[in-house]
């Protein structure tokens, strides 16, 4: 069962004014014209809605202040907009710790230096000698291989210093860590500790000896070890206090050595600190072969002497600078957005904060910038600047001693040298991580750009998971398996350096291999940073293994996803061999037609579909050929959604062929129009506008070739009828195509006429298409049916001006005058608005291939939650469209999957109240006139409906949203939309496999009063469901194509026709919901409103019955005749009408 949300949203939509939306209030009761439902009635401000602030003339006419004006001129001078000011600093102060919570900290903090003081010495014993350590408490650290020389004691801190963020005022809530340094006496470190772990090992010692200490005061409401930014070499100690305080601050005691301990020049990147003989137990071989580097152990270690120097650079850059420190806290909201700040290797405040200080230093930030410049600086910087290439340093010594910046790009993929020197801030940083950083900062930059009202809310206040921000994302699990990774890539120098971790050792290798064989199909690799663990202090810390599951985010380029070849070099070129060893037994010599011999790959992909998951076959290989990672250990989530639009007999494709069939079809009978003879007036225009012709009908149409013997004929109108005794047939949609016929003097002026010479044209048009090639046609007052290729398009002939004619209005004195009516609007919808949608939405589906299956999942999700009936076609399509037009802040969907987690997300999210849904179809609408557009939205939002959607063609009144949804409707959408996103996203990113998919596809039927249960034998679209049917019936269809001379039955659907008959019936009493892709129950809600007794009326009496109420006749509904109604209705169709009686009772 899906996300089941409470009824009483949606009992709302009954009619129950309690109920209703407030910005909805005063909503057109049931007994006005149909046309004023659509808006509501404007009255006395509405609650939630904005309105504009009302000042008096001498307020709105007074001087402004000198204050005021320095402000202005500031906003002018530091924030492009004064609406972008009030933004920034809102949320700086959403983020920022307030005095009294900072003296909290404070006193805390003074508490936990008295405590740390009186921890007593230990006496001296060797490194392996772990005895003399309590037995409630274990060593957080992995001591492999267990032998090392060297002693330890304890002796109290020789200095406890206050470090990081907090201390430099850029801390941000809600996460608040006060990170605490403390000095080892110098008297417990030897000369030597540099070597094999040994300061690492007496580092957790000295740790696991505090933490047995203080975990005995009342203090602390915990003690537990984390790792230092996820490095499992350096534990820390986090320390919470008890009471109410207890989530308010972590306080987190590192490590350091005394000062001027360790030889800065023994901890160069190219130096080796850890001895192969010690690590791997082997004699170093005899041929004097040097020890390989360590740059990331030296780099731990570096991080370490260096802490305190760090914090004085920045206390000194930042210093009373209130701009700088604001744009720190901006970068890391931006960064923690983005979940790029987290774990080992991630891009961390404190490096954007010394990437702050580099701009200061080098004058491309000043200390009077605004924390918006100075944001906006470092995203340009970071847009720009490739630091794999091109490293930086804040080290502006000609010291010759120093390592140049070469030697740093050969030890670390990305390089930002401190002022020291020797250390590379970005060590742990991958390539792939800083070339997501630079991708999210390019895209930022173009947002802040273009200068857009919601820009602030993309940028900092939309998160950017990585299920919803890659195309496609991968799990490798177990982690395990990267141990058979590292032996078979030969990874040992790597393993040695990272101290036995192997998935930090193989990662770059693997992201390296797989971004070589994505090729040109991959626009961005990133990794994903698992989330750093804490564990008790009397639990070993966890292992590799156990650090969670690797998953990798790729963000695919849509053209490079359309091939299945990967061309190699030709087959006598010395680069032949390389392609061979890397793409292994997949390698194989074809002749092209340009008479080339050439090596080549060749991946197994038909249809759309298939071809968009090609990335999971290239992956796959790979990992088995070169990393010895089975495919059972890759968990690739790409296309697990692509079932719900597939049919049974098409498993291995999405329907995009089968559009692109149809379409070719229309093509064709296009021509066929154009070219036809003996029309009184030529074809001036032949436009689609049916969603299967924008590729967007959920479960495209196939060719129908009926069976004769399981239909009615009907000769008379060369059509085929149902049989009662056979099971409903086939259901066949005609597809609508409008055709302009030229402009000529010769057309009536009036409004009658007119349809009678468009009846006498759609009889031409039926005759000449019959005489000239041959197609069934069958001609009606107002279409013509034409069956070609097993498809019926419904031709509908188009004058003109016919609409502005219906808009005539003559008065008794002879004055013509225009205005709007229902029929004239429902003409020019029909059209000219509709077929100018649909060829703007297939333009869109040439540029974004994905743009189908995106808009197609969305509508079988909103359809399937038994919603459908409230949302129009064009609506959810222009939903879909908004996703690929204005995808900020991410890049537009590359796979059906990704955009439907951001469907969900906009139709949970979207300020619906107080914002239009620009859709800016072929960029037509200028930034001018976008807020133009916003300011008549505002001016005019009672009129409007709920939900409004502007386009080009349509920048006022919201045509696709005229009829609905109504406000409970939607409401309950954006209720259903909301569970739905976690639970799915969960599930996506589940390593475990995503279980049953379709969970967030299956309706809530909890929160209906009645549920009526069809019969599926008379369900057309019975194989449509969200569930698969395991057996259905035939549809009287034959298998092989052939002539027919007898038109299908068109749009026979009883479970619509059924649905039609309650509402006229029942609809003053109750609503009814349905899913028309094979649903097996209506849902059915009681209108609140409608079991309010009221006064006996002989006319009112329908589905009443009448019982005495203190003295006097009144009527309420009779539930049990209705119910009954309900089956005698549907007889034949209806299985069981189920009554919840106690959501009726009066």
């Amino acid at each position: 069962m899906g996300p089941a949300p409470a009824g009483a949203q949606l009992r709302g939509a009954a009619g129950h004014p309690e109920m209703m939306e407030p910005a909805l209030e005063g909503k057109v009761k049931e007994g006005e014209k149909k046309a004023s439902k659509k808006h509501i009635v404007a009255g006395s401000p509405v609650e939630g809605l904005l309105q504009p602030v009302k000042l008096s003339q001498a307020e709105l006419y007074k001087e402004p202040t000198s204050e005021e004006l320095n402000r202005l001129r500031e906003t002018e001078n530091l924030f492009h907009s004064s609406l972008l000011r009030l933004q920034v600093e809102e949320v700086l102060k959403e983020v920022s710790l307030s005095e009294k919570k900072k003296e909290r900290i404070d006193a805390f903090l003074q508490d936990v230096i008295q405590r740390i003081m009186k921890v007593p010495s230990t006496p001296e014993t060797e490194l392996t000698d772990q005895a003399w350590l309590p037995a409630g408490v274990r060593v957080p650290l992995h001591q492999v291989p267990y032998s090392v020389k060297g002693c330890f004691h304890f002796l109290p801190p020789a200095q406890v210093t206050v470090v990081g963020s907090y201390l430099l005022g850029t801390c941000i809530r809600p996460d608040i860590n006060v990170d605490v340094a403390l000095t080892m006496p110098r008297e417990i470190l030897q000369d030597k500790d540099g070597l094999n772990q040994r300061y690492f090992r007496k580092r957790a010692l000295y740790l696991a000896h505090l933490a047995h200490h203080l975990a005995q005061d009342p203090l602390f409401a915990s003690v537990r070890f984390s790792y230092t930014n996820g490095c499992h070499l350096k534990p820390l100690l986090l320390l919470r206090p008890r009471g109410k305080d207890e989530h308010l601050v972590t306080v987190c005691l590192h490590l350091c050595p005394p000062p001027d301990f360790f030889r800065l020049c023994r901890l160069l990147p190219s130096k080796n600190n850890v001895r192969s003989a010690w690590y791997r137990g082997q004699n170093p071989p005899g041929d004097g072969s040097p020890e390989p580097p360590t740059p990331h152990y030296n780099t731990w270690v570096l991080q370490d002497i260096t802490l305190e120097s760090h914090v004085k650079l920045l206390s000194t850059v930042l210093g009373s600078a209130l701009g700088l420190k604001d744009g720190v806290a901006l970068l890391k909201i931006w960064l923690r957005q983005r979940e790029l700040d987290k774990g080992l290797g991630g891009f961390s405040g404190f490096l954007v904060s010394m990437l702050v200080a580099f701009l200061v230093s080098t004058r491309k930030i000043h200390s009077t910038m605004s924390g918006y410049q100075v944001l906006r600086s470092v995203l340009q910087f970071l847009a720009t600047t490739d630091l794999t290439v091109n490293g930086i340093s804040l080290c502006f010594s000609s010291d010759p001693t120093l390592p140049a910046l070469a030697d740093f790009h050969q030890a670390f993929p990305v390089v930002f040298l401190d002022s020291s020197g020797c250390l590379n801030l970005c060590a742990d940083v991958t390539a792939s991580t800083y070339h997501q950083v630079q991708h999210e900062a390019r895209l930022s930059m173009v947002l802040l750009d273009s200068k857009a009202d919601d820009g602030f809310q993309l940028l900092l206040m939309t998160p950017k998971p990585m299920i919803r921000a890659f195309d496609h994302v991968l799990h490798l699990y177990p982690l395990s398996r990267l141990q058979a990774a590292c032996h078979r890539l030969k990874l040992w120098p790597e393993l040695q350096d990272n101290g036995g971790d192997y998935v930090s050792a193989a990662l770059g290798p693997l992201t390296t291999l797989l971004e070589k064989g994505l090729g040109s199909r991959l626009h961005l690799l990133a990794h994903s940073r698992p989330p750093v663990s804490e564990w008790d202090i009397s639990q070993d810390p966890p292992k590799h293994r156990d650090s969670g599951t690797l998953t990798l985010g790729f963000l695919l380029r849509p053209e490079g996803l359309n091939s299945v070849l990967e061309l190699g070099p030709e087959a006598d070129q010395p680069e032949a061999a390389d392609f061979r060893q890397f793409w292994g037994p997949r390698s194989e010599l074809r002749r092209f037609q340009d008479g080339a011999i050439r090596e080549a790959v060749v991946w197994e992909a038909v249809s759309m579909s298939q071809k968009r998951l090609i990335p999971h076959q290239v992956v796959t290989h790979l990992l088995a050929l070169h990393a010895d990672i089975p495919d059972t250990c890759v968990h690739y989530m790409g296309g697990l959604l692509d079932a719900l639009i597939q049919g049974l007999k098409e498993t291995a494709s999405t329907g995009e062929e089968a559009l692109a069939t149809v379409v070719r079809c229309y093509d064709e009978l296009s021509r066929l129009l154009w070219g036809l003879e003996g029309l009184p007036l030529t074809v001036s225009a032949v436009q689609g506008a049916h969603p299967v012709l924008r590729y967007t009908e959920v479960f495209p149409p196939t060719p129908v070739w009926p069976a004769y013997s399981f239909h009615e004929p009907f000769r008379e109108r060369a059509s085929l009828l149902p049989r009662p005794d056979k099971p409903s047939p086939a259901y066949v949609e005609p597809m609508t195509v409008v055709c302009h016929l030229e402009g000529s003097g010769q057309w009536p002026q009036d409004a009658e006429a007119i349809q009678r010479v468009r009846a006498a044209f759609q009889l031409r048009l039926a005759e000449l298409l019959t005489q000239q090639h041959g197609l069934q046609c069958r001609a009606m007052a107002t279409h013509t049916d034409v069956l070609k290729d097993g498809f019926v398009f419904r031709i509908r002939v188009a004058y003109q001006r016919e609409p502005q004619i219906l808009k005539e209005m003559r008065s008794p004195e002879g004055m013509i005058s225009f205005r709007d009516t229902p029929t004239s609007l429902r003409l020019e919808k029909d059209t000219k608005q509709l077929p100018l949608l649909t060829s703007a939405l297939h333009g869109l589906q040439q540029q974004h291939p994905a743009f189908s299956g995106v808009a197609r999942l969305a509508k079988r999700w909103v359809r399937a939650q038994l919603l459908g009936e409230g949302f129009t076609d064009e609506s959810l399509d222009l939903v879909a469209a908004a996703l690929f037009l204005h995808p900020e802040p991410f890049t537009p969907p590359s796979s059906p999957q990704v955009g439907f987690l951001r469907f969900l997300f906009l139709m949970s999210t979207f300020d619906w109240k107080n914002n239009p849904l620009i859709v800016n179809l072929n960029n037509e609408l200028t930034v001018e006139e976008l807020v133009e557009i916003r300011s008549g939205f505002l001016a005019t939002r009672t009129q409007l409906p709920v939900m409004v959607i502007i386009t080009p063609q349509d920048r006022k009144s919201s045509i696709w949203t005229q009829d609905g949804p109504s406000p409970q409707i939607l409401q309950q959408l954006v209720v259903l939309a909301a569970e739905a996103l976690p639970i799915l996203e969960k599930q996506l990113m589940d390593p475990q496999g995503p279980g049953d998919i379709r969970t967030v596809f299956r309706p809530p039927l909890d929160m209906y009063d009645v549920l009526i249960r069809l019969n599926s034998r008379h369900i057309p679209r019975h194989r449509q469901a969200v569930d698969w049917p395991a057996a259905s019936f035939c549809r009287g269809l034959l298998s092989k194509s052939g002539r027919s001379s007898l038109m299908p039955v068109l749009g026979y659907d009883p479970p619509q026709l059924y649905l039609a008959q309650l509402r006229e019936a029942f609809g003053d009493l109750a609503l009814f919901f349905y899913d028309q892709h094979g649903g097996e129950v209506i849902g059915v809600l009681w209108k609140p409103s409608s079991f309010q007794p009221r006064p006996f009326k002989a006319s009112n009496a329908k589905g009443c019955m009448v019982v005495s109420q203190g003295g006097e006749l009144v009527m309420v509904p009779n539930v049990e005749a209705i119910l009954e109604d309900f089956a005698i209705l549907g007889e034949g169709l209806v299985r069981a009408v189920e009554a919840r009686s106690e959501r009726w009772t009066v």
